[in-house]
Protein backbone atom coordinates (compact mmCIF):
# COMPACT_ATOMS: atom_id res chain seq x y z
CA UNK A 1 0.00 0.00 0.00
CA UNK A 2 1.54 3.63 -1.14
CA UNK A 3 1.85 6.48 1.70
CA UNK A 4 0.32 8.58 -1.05
CA UNK A 5 -2.82 9.66 -0.93
CA UNK A 6 -6.07 9.27 -3.25
CA UNK A 7 -6.75 11.95 -5.15
CA UNK A 8 -9.37 12.73 -7.65
CA UNK A 9 -10.24 9.35 -9.56
CA UNK A 10 -8.58 7.10 -7.70
CA UNK A 11 -10.93 7.39 -4.89
CA UNK A 12 -13.51 5.06 -4.57
CA UNK A 13 -16.47 5.48 -2.29
CA UNK A 14 -19.68 6.40 -2.86
CA UNK A 15 -19.58 9.82 -0.67
CA UNK A 16 -17.04 11.86 1.16
CA UNK A 17 -17.21 14.52 3.76
CA UNK A 18 -15.57 17.44 2.12
CA UNK A 19 -13.53 20.18 3.30
CA UNK A 20 -12.99 23.34 1.67
CA UNK A 21 -9.68 24.53 -0.39
CA UNK A 22 -9.78 27.32 3.08
CA UNK A 23 -10.86 24.83 5.63
CA UNK A 24 -14.21 25.43 5.55
CA UNK A 25 -16.93 21.79 6.31
CA UNK A 26 -18.72 21.79 3.15
CA UNK A 27 -20.77 18.49 4.24
CA UNK A 28 -21.22 14.65 3.13
CA UNK A 29 -21.20 15.02 -0.63
CA UNK A 30 -21.47 12.34 -3.71
CA UNK A 31 -18.18 11.48 -4.74
CA UNK A 32 -19.45 12.90 -8.15
CA UNK A 33 -20.46 16.39 -6.60
CA UNK A 34 -17.24 16.54 -5.12
CA UNK A 35 -15.43 15.74 -8.33
CA UNK A 36 -17.31 18.54 -10.21
CA UNK A 37 -16.56 20.57 -7.34
CA UNK A 38 -12.78 20.08 -7.50
CA UNK A 39 -12.89 20.81 -11.32
CA UNK A 40 -15.49 24.11 -11.41
CA UNK A 41 -12.10 24.94 -9.12
CA UNK A 42 -9.47 24.61 -10.46
CA UNK A 43 -8.10 22.10 -7.62
CA UNK A 44 -7.23 18.36 -6.81
CA UNK A 45 -9.50 16.48 -4.77
CA UNK A 46 -7.34 14.58 -1.84
CA UNK A 47 -8.60 12.11 0.38
CA UNK A 48 -6.97 12.97 3.76
CA UNK A 49 -8.31 10.86 5.99
CA UNK A 50 -8.89 7.50 4.68
CA UNK A 51 -10.21 5.17 7.15
CA UNK A 52 -13.16 7.80 8.80
CA UNK A 53 -16.34 7.18 8.15
CA UNK A 54 -17.26 8.31 5.26
CA UNK A 55 -13.62 9.28 4.22
CA UNK A 56 -12.64 13.10 4.41
CA UNK A 57 -11.43 14.77 1.16
CA UNK A 58 -10.04 17.87 0.88
CA UNK A 59 -10.12 20.61 -2.14
CA UNK A 60 -6.19 21.88 -2.68
CA UNK A 61 -3.54 22.10 -5.41
CA UNK A 62 -1.70 18.99 -4.70
CA UNK A 63 1.25 19.70 -6.27
CA UNK A 64 1.90 23.04 -4.28
CA UNK A 65 0.75 20.56 -1.30
CA UNK A 66 3.33 18.07 -2.04
CA UNK A 67 6.24 20.88 -2.74
CA UNK A 68 5.58 22.15 0.48
CA UNK A 69 5.37 18.78 2.48
CA UNK A 70 9.03 17.98 0.79
CA UNK A 71 10.47 21.20 1.70
CA UNK A 72 9.31 21.01 5.73
CA UNK A 73 10.91 17.36 5.34
CA UNK A 74 13.94 18.75 4.22
CA UNK A 75 13.93 21.48 6.78
CA UNK A 76 14.03 19.18 9.49
CA UNK A 77 16.39 17.00 8.10
CA UNK A 78 18.79 19.77 8.05
CA UNK A 79 17.95 20.33 11.35
CA UNK A 80 19.01 17.51 12.91
CA UNK A 81 21.68 16.55 15.08
CA UNK A 82 23.77 13.57 13.91
CA UNK A 83 25.90 11.72 17.47
CA UNK A 84 28.46 10.45 15.84
CA UNK A 85 31.06 8.26 17.02
CA UNK A 86 34.93 8.64 17.05
CA UNK A 87 36.72 6.46 18.48
CA UNK A 88 40.81 6.60 19.66
CA UNK A 89 43.07 3.41 20.10
CA UNK A 90 45.45 3.01 22.92
CA UNK A 91 48.27 0.88 23.78
CA UNK A 92 48.61 -0.60 27.53
CA UNK A 93 52.27 0.77 27.32
CA UNK A 94 51.08 4.14 26.83
CA UNK A 95 53.50 7.27 27.57
CA UNK A 96 52.22 9.90 29.68
CA UNK A 97 52.43 12.82 26.90
CA UNK A 98 50.74 10.14 24.28
CA UNK A 99 48.10 9.65 27.04
CA UNK A 100 47.56 13.20 27.06
CA UNK A 101 47.40 14.19 23.44
CA UNK A 102 44.95 11.55 23.37
CA UNK A 103 42.78 12.55 26.28
CA UNK A 104 42.92 15.82 24.37
CA UNK A 105 41.52 14.30 21.79
CA UNK A 106 38.26 12.41 23.48
CA UNK A 107 37.82 16.11 25.68
CA UNK A 108 37.59 17.78 22.05
CA UNK A 109 35.11 15.06 21.10
CA UNK A 110 32.86 15.18 24.34
CA UNK A 111 31.96 18.97 24.06
CA UNK A 112 31.71 18.61 20.25
CA UNK A 113 28.88 16.54 21.63
CA UNK A 114 29.97 12.96 20.02
CA UNK A 115 30.36 10.11 21.47
CA UNK A 116 33.92 8.58 22.18
CA UNK A 117 34.65 4.59 21.74
CA UNK A 118 38.04 3.93 23.28
CA UNK A 119 39.80 0.69 22.17
CA UNK A 120 42.98 -0.86 23.91
CA UNK A 121 44.86 -2.67 21.42
CA UNK A 122 46.75 -6.29 23.13
CA UNK A 123 49.56 -6.85 21.81
CA UNK A 124 51.73 -10.56 22.54
CA UNK A 125 52.43 -11.11 26.40
CA UNK A 126 50.31 -7.91 26.91
CA UNK A 127 46.89 -10.07 26.60
CA UNK A 128 47.63 -12.07 29.56
CA UNK A 129 47.52 -8.48 31.82
CA UNK A 130 44.27 -7.44 30.85
CA UNK A 131 44.04 -5.50 34.20
CA UNK A 132 46.11 -3.00 32.70
CA UNK A 133 44.08 -1.69 30.17
CA UNK A 134 41.22 -1.32 32.31
CA UNK A 135 43.04 0.01 34.78
CA UNK A 136 43.62 3.00 31.70
CA UNK A 137 40.24 3.34 30.53
CA UNK A 138 39.04 4.05 34.38
CA UNK A 139 41.77 6.66 34.36
CA UNK A 140 40.68 8.63 31.26
CA UNK A 141 37.27 8.24 32.46
CA UNK A 142 37.47 9.81 35.76
CA UNK A 143 39.51 12.47 34.11
CA UNK A 144 36.77 13.31 31.60
CA UNK A 145 33.44 12.64 33.46
CA UNK A 146 32.99 16.37 33.53
CA UNK A 147 32.51 16.09 29.62
CA UNK A 148 30.62 12.63 29.69
CA UNK A 149 29.92 9.44 31.30
CA UNK A 150 30.68 5.70 30.97
CA UNK A 151 28.01 4.60 28.33
CA UNK A 152 29.61 0.99 28.18
CA UNK A 153 32.01 -0.37 30.66
CA UNK A 154 34.93 -1.84 29.59
CA UNK A 155 34.88 -5.03 27.67
CA UNK A 156 37.60 -7.35 26.47
CA UNK A 157 37.00 -8.15 22.86
CA UNK A 158 39.49 -10.58 21.66
CA UNK A 159 42.72 -8.89 21.41
CA UNK A 160 41.19 -5.33 22.10
CA UNK A 161 39.59 -3.91 25.12
CA UNK A 162 36.52 -1.27 24.12
CA UNK A 163 34.81 1.04 26.33
CA UNK A 164 31.99 4.29 25.47
CA UNK A 165 31.91 7.53 26.46
CA UNK A 166 28.76 9.93 25.81
CA UNK A 167 28.93 13.24 26.03
CA UNK A 168 26.29 15.12 28.79
CA UNK A 169 25.26 17.46 26.56
CA UNK A 170 23.56 16.51 22.98
CA UNK A 171 24.88 17.30 19.51
CA UNK A 172 22.75 19.99 19.04
CA UNK A 173 23.54 21.98 22.19
CA UNK A 174 26.83 21.90 21.53
CA UNK A 175 26.26 23.07 18.08
CA UNK A 176 24.43 26.17 19.36
CA UNK A 177 26.80 26.58 22.11
CA UNK A 178 29.97 27.17 19.21
CA UNK A 179 27.70 29.49 17.07
CA UNK A 180 27.18 31.59 19.96
CA UNK A 181 30.34 31.38 20.65
CA UNK A 182 31.08 32.02 17.14
CA UNK A 183 29.12 35.32 16.89
CA UNK A 184 30.32 36.66 19.77
CA UNK A 185 33.99 36.58 18.27
CA UNK A 186 33.15 38.57 15.51
CA UNK A 187 31.35 40.51 16.62
CA UNK A 188 32.55 44.53 16.68
CA UNK A 189 33.84 45.38 20.06
CA UNK A 190 32.32 48.27 21.16
CA UNK A 191 34.03 50.13 23.95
Amino acid sequence: MSAEPRINDRIRVPEVRLVGPNGEQVGIVPLAKALEIARESDLDLVEVAPTARPPVARLMDYGKFKYESAMKAREARKNQAHTIIKEIKLRPKIDPHDYETKKGHVVRFLKAGDKVKVTIMFRGREQSRPELGRRLLQRLASDVEELGFVESHPKLDGRNMIMVIGPHKKKAEAKAERAAAKAEREAPDTV
